[in-house]
C-alpha cells in the first residue's frame, strides 16, 4: 500500500504542478484550444490563484512526507486537492464543458484515495 500511494502522490503532484503552472503562466497559450475555453471566462487574478494553488497542492502531496516535516500535511494537501477538483466538477457541468470532467474526476479520485491512505497510516503511527 505504502507503495502505490507513493506512486500516486508523484502522480498528482506531477499533474498538479503542471496544470498549476500553465493555469497561473501560460493561459495566453490556451486561447486557440476549445478545450481550453474556460480559462478565458475567469478573471486573470482568479485564474492565477487557482494555479498557484494547484501547484502549491502538488509539492504538497509530495514534500511533507518526503521530507519527514510536519507530514500530516500531506493528507491535508491531497483533501484539499480533491475539493478544487470537486469545485472544477461543478464549474465544467455548469458551463456543459463535458470532456473536461474525465481528468477532474480522475485527479478527484486519485487525490480522495491519498488522502484517505496517508491519513490512515499516519494514524498507525
Amino acid at each position: 500500500m505504502h507503495i502505490v500511494l507513493w506512486v500516486a502522490q508523484v502522480l498528482l503532484a506531477v499533474a498538479f504542478l503542471g496544470a498549476g503552472y500553465f493555469h497561473a503562466f501560460k493561459a495566453d497559450e490556451a486561447k486557440g484550444r476549445p478545450e481550453m475555453a474556460w480559462m478565458q471566462a475567469l478573471k486573470p487574478g482568479l485564474r492565477k490563484f487557482i494555479g498557484l494553488a494547484e501547484m502549491a497542492g502538488g509539492l504538497g502531496v509530495v514534500l511533507p512526507m518526503l521530507t519527514g516535516v510536519l507530514p500530516w500535511l500531506t493528507p491535508v494537501a491531497a483533501a484539499l486537492l480533491a475539493v478544487v477538483m470537486a469545485l472544477a466538477i461543478a464549474f465544467h457541468v455548469v458551463r456543459s464543458e463535458y470532456p473536461n470532467l474525465a481528468v477532474n474526476a480522475a485527479l478527484l479520485l486519485l487525490a480522495a484515495f491519498v488522502a484517505w491512505g496517508r491519513w490512515d497510516l499516519l494514524s498507525l503511527l
